[in-house]
């Protein structure tokens, strides 16, 4: 699955929603024709939004474009922060950098911190559903097994998502995806000091085993802005028998309102463009997706 992109005739559509997320604020309508910078527009005019909290200049936001003391190497590592985007090079106009999937409407950077590429880590933990015998579960019309994934509803939307979360400066991908998987799904921070010594224990052998990496790229998200987009690296980690999964003690934490084990099915209706990297896992493993007839029903 390579990134969302106009040119390739799949323009984003989440990241030309209105409102924008937690305001008020609309974008300026961008038609699918039109989402391509590619694509001669001399009347686009965005709306220019950046939300309060991020004007505010916690640790994890850029300053105001122009600002004294702030030049931003774009398509580089600037210093701890990677501005590099996992699409390719994108385009610099006007000391801004410019969503390489295309317009959206809404200039600024919203609710995100970084000019450019906002990077992000989300695990997908899998395991497949069983019966009180402990036998897989196969869907009666494809006749696959049935996958089942460690699902968050999240605090800001309240739509159901994997969980994840951004990676902060200097840190490893592989740190980002445990540390963020303990604090939405299993409640690290509240934990005391010996529990969360055996969390992270039983995070590590999790997290050691086997992996897959479903998607490095561009994201189509709400927050996304002309000048301002996430991105993330998806990574599967699935445990075929079970066992390290059946006392993993699910409790919803920082970001996440409620967490659960979710049935892997096409109607399965997430965040983001989330459901289209469950739909990459469950191809992989040769799970149950779609609700096709297989070819034997009909014998």
């Amino acid at each position: 699955m390579s990134g969302w992109s106009a040119a390739a005739g799949n323009p984003h559509k989440k990241a030309r929603t209105s409102p924008y997320p937690g305001s008020r604020v609309e974008r300026s309508h961008v038609p699918d024709e039109k989402v391509s910078w590619l694509v001669e527009w001399p009347e686009y005019h965005s709306v220019d939004y950046t939300a309060s909290s991020v004007l505010a200049r916690p640790r994890w936001a850029d300053p105001q474009v122009g600002e004294s003391n702030f030049s931003p190497k774009f398509n580089e590592k600037d210093g701890h922060v990677d501005r590099r985007s996992r699409n390719g090079l994108y385009e610099v106009e006007d000391g801004r950098p410019r969503n390489p999937a295309g317009r959206t409407g809404l200039m600024g950077r919203g609710l995100l911190g970084r000019w450019g590429p906002n990077h992000a880590a989300d695990p997908i933990l899998t395991r497949w559903k069983r019966d009180s015998r402990g036998n897989k579960v196969t869907h009666p019309v494809s006749r696959k097994n049935i996958l089942q994934f460690v699902a968050i509803k999240r605090r800001d939307c309240g739509e159901w998502a994997i969980p994840g979360g951004m990676v902060d400066p200097g840190e490893k991908i592989s740190n980002t995806l445990k540390r963020e998987f303990g604090e939405e799904v299993l409640d690290s921070l509240q934990k005391s000091r010996a529990e969360r010594q055996e969390l992270e224990e039983q995070l590590h052998r999790l997290f050691s085993q086997e992996h897959f990496v479903v998607y490095k790229g561009y994201v189509d998200d709400p927050r996304n802005t002309d000048n301002a987009w996430m991105e993330t690296e998806a990574v599967n980690y699935h445990d075929e028998t079970g066992e390290m999964t059946g006392c993993l003690p699910l409790k919803a934490g920082d970001e996440a309102k409620e967490v659960r084990w979710a049935d892997i099915v096409d109607t399965l209706k997430l965040y983001a463009s989330h459901s289209q990297m469950i739909q990459l896992v469950a191809e992989k493993l040769g799970a149950h997706w779609s609700g096709e007839l297989h070819p034997d029903y009909y014998e």
